[in-house]
């Protein structure tokens, strides 16, 4: 079944609309056994990608790659640790996965962009709320507003895929109503009970991110070394010989992301997505996006400050300071996460290929 929903996979309407669904790529028995293995995976993983658990099948079977390598033209696709299997999930909100989100001069909307996010959602959403909501087209706008709201109606066996620059948004709402429109993410709790589809009690999903080994791919994987949940998990859950012999026997071009973030201590600083440092054309400046409607501001190590002024004596017998403020001492922290980011992305972008290993 799965021969079929590849042969017929529509590269060019995937490169338009920005997802396709490959249907009936799994089987029932299969659905079912990726069931029970994301359950292992969520109480044994630690945080760590697919292949630290049972579920390592879905990334090594053949399917994945052999879409990605359809949709991309290229037999060199690159994986680095950035899988996941989630178990009621809720990110209802409007959200890119690439690097760079905000700025369209950034390095991710200069070419197409190569990297691919695959969903396999285990339970049925044609008839029932809790799926995934995008915006048609929205891959190749660098906004979270535009496009066409789109509710996927996929079965349990289906191979979801679409690009990472894609707008997109978790557990989302289907209406009873066939002939209504597709809510946003922001409006689940704005309908009488009796008009939304019925949820499934346990809502399961495992997640991929497969890409073409280039600059696009590199850039992510440094992104991803800033970020403090993928690199707790990584340090958690490094390949093993076995793991890497394992992926490297699919086809996979495999970059050790575990094994570089080990040591370094610079590593996932950021809680949280934060713009990433770019080099400006022309110069050999690098630039970090600002927030819309705010230009980007030159990367350089920040000089030392100033010792300030001493402050008027006051009346009185004053208590004795001890070591910095507050405020003083997250400023020192911003300055150092700041010079460690811009350093490890000039370093990254410098490199010519990842660590394949």
């Amino acid at each position: 079944m799965f021969e079929k929903a590849l042969a017929e996979l529509d590269v060019e309407k995937f490169w338009r609309d920005g997802y396709a669904i490959l249907p009936d790529a799994y089987s029932d028995a299969e659905v079912e056994q990726m069931r029970a293995e994301a359950r292992h995976h969520k109480q044994h993983s630690k945080g760590g990608d697919l292949t630290s658990g049972p579920l390592r099948h879905t990334l090594t079977d053949g399917r994945m790659i052999s879409v990605a390598r359809k949709l991309l033209g290229t037999e060199e696709i690159l994986y680095g640790g950035d899988s996941s299997a989630t178990i009621n999930g809720k990110i209802r909100v409007w959200h890119k996965d690439n690097t760079d989100r905000l700025d369209a001069a950034a390095p991710d909307w200069d070419s197409r962009y190569t990297q691919l996010r695959f969903g396999i959602y285990l339970q049925d959403h044609t008839e029932h709320t809790g799926g995934l909501n995008l915006k048609i087209g929205a891959h190749d706008i660098c906004d979270l507003s535009s496009g066409q709201t789109l509710y996927l109606k996929n079965s349990p066996r289906d191979l979801l895929v679409w690009s990472m620059r894609m707008t997109h948004s978790g557990a989302g709402t289907l209406l009873k109503d066939p002939t209504a429109r597709f809510p946003e993410p922001h409006e689940w709790n704005a309908f009488p009970a009796d008009e939304i589809a019925p949820e499934h009690e346990e809502r399961m999903a495992v997640f991929a991110h497969l890409g073409a080994d280039d600059k696009h791919g590199r850039r992510y994987l440094d992104y991803l070394r800033t970020r403090t949940y993928m690199v707790n998990g990584w340090r958690a859950n490094p390949f093993t010989p076995e793991i890497l012999e394992e992926l490297q026997e699919a086809g996979f071009t495999v970059r050790d992301m575990p094994a570089e973030v080990k040591d370094d201590e610079r590593a996932g600083l950021f809680k949280e997505w934060a713009p990433y440092p770019y080099p400006a054309k022309g110069t050999g400046d690098f630039v970090i996006a600002g927030r819309p409607g705010k230009k980007s501001a030159p990367v350089t190590p920040a000089p030392a400050a100033a010792p300030a002024a001493a402050p008027a004596p006051a009346a009185g017998p004053q208590p004795a300071r001890v070591g910095p403020t507050t405020a003083e001492r997250y400023r020192a922290a911003a300055k150092r996460r700041l010079r460690g980011v811009a350093s490890g992305a000039r370093r990254g972008w410098q490199e010519a290929a990842p660590k394949a290993r």
